[in-house]
């Protein structure tokens, strides 16, 4: 399926100027779509969107402002939206800003666009929502229990979306995205992800920290991908809609094997030291993309290597 024709099509980004968001709207742009971003910069930064920044509308706002919400969705064909308080350790801290940034801004959102009737929008779900089940790989369906105050709002998003979905006869898909990284990633902070976390360790001639024997895996997807998913789903068919998909090239990596991949795409470096696990972690985490393959046709084209390549090789 090819990539959908966004040439002069409204479209909306929440978190645009975020990891993930800046890197969808950079393609959107090229795509010849008119963007509009909302964000309150907690997490992102407008330097991620220098090279497209006279090109799109930025609105610094937050997504439990219905005001802010409206404004931004105003006119669109599509919206995406990526807004959120990201990581589980931080949740396990704060669990009350996670649940009110993440399910009262994504309700918020989703009435602003049932209101301004956008024709479809796409939201960032993610893997933690398969919380303790054991079964390998991940299969939408096949949920557990939410193991941290980060999943349990990601499970509440995608009921959100369900609930406006048959209620309001809109249209809404998600996506669960599995341990994204890439360029753009913020290595700083307590909550950084482990990719960034580990290549600023090694650049500065440190150790990086693992938690737990290293042996817990990870279905590590570069942010390309996600893109390309995002993307991919303005083509998808209305059978399609109404469903949250998971997104990962479908393989299993050890924190441990990442670590040594990250220290050798940096030419060496002090080896791993380890500390206690972090209540809320996932131990696996392998996805089964099929469905996404079957509804719009989404592959995974990174291998670990080749985005551990890009992403060790330039810091932008």
């Amino acid at each position: 399926m090819p990539i959908p024709d966004f040439k002069g099509v409204t479209v909306a980004v929440t978190g645009g100027a975020g990891f993930i968001g800046s890197h969808l709207v950079d393609a959107l742009v090229e795509k010849g779509a008119r963007v509009t971003v909302l964000d309150d910069l907690s997490a992102g930064f407008e330097r991620n969107l220098e090279r497209v920044k006279s090109r799109i509308r930025f609105l610094k706002g937050d997504i439990r402002d219905p005001e802010a919400c409206q404004e931004a969705v105003k006119g669109a064909g599509f919206v995406f939206h990526l807004a959120a308080r990201g990581s589980v350790p931080r949740s396990m801290v704060d669990p009350v800003s996670t649940i009110d940034i993440n399910v009262r801004g994504t309700a918020t959102l989703f009435a602003a666009c049932r209101d301004a009737k956008v024709p479809a929008v796409v939201y960032a779900s993610s893997s933690s929502v398969y919380g303790d089940s054991a079964a390998l790989p991940k299969r939408e369906g096949e949920e557990g229990r939410p193991l941290s105050p980060y999943a349990v709002s990601k499970v509440m998003n995608e009921q959100l979306a369900d609930v406006f979905c048959r209620c309001y006869a809109m249209k809404i898909l998600g996506l669960r995205y599995f341990n994204v990284y890439g360029l753009r990633q913020d290595p700083n902070g307590p909550y950084a992800a482990v990719v960034p976390r580990f290549f600023a360790a090694v650049r500065r001639g440190e150790p990086p920290v693992i938690y737990g024997d290293g042996e817990q895996s990870r279905d590590f997807t570069y942010v390309s991908d996600v893109v390309r998913a995002n993307l991919l789903v303005a083509g998808a068919p209305v059978a399609a809609w109404g469903r949250a998909y998971n997104v990962a090239p479908g393989g299993g990596t050890t924190v441990n094997e990442l670590a040594r991949a990250v220290i050798a795409a940096c030419n060496g470096g002090p080896a791993p030291v380890y500390h206690p696990p972090r209540p809320g972690d996932i131990v696996h985490s392998r996805a089964d993309s099929s469905a996404a393959a079957s509804a719009f046709e989404f592959r995974a084209e990174v291998s670990l290597e080749e985005g551990i390549r890009r992403t060790g090789v330039s810091r932008a």
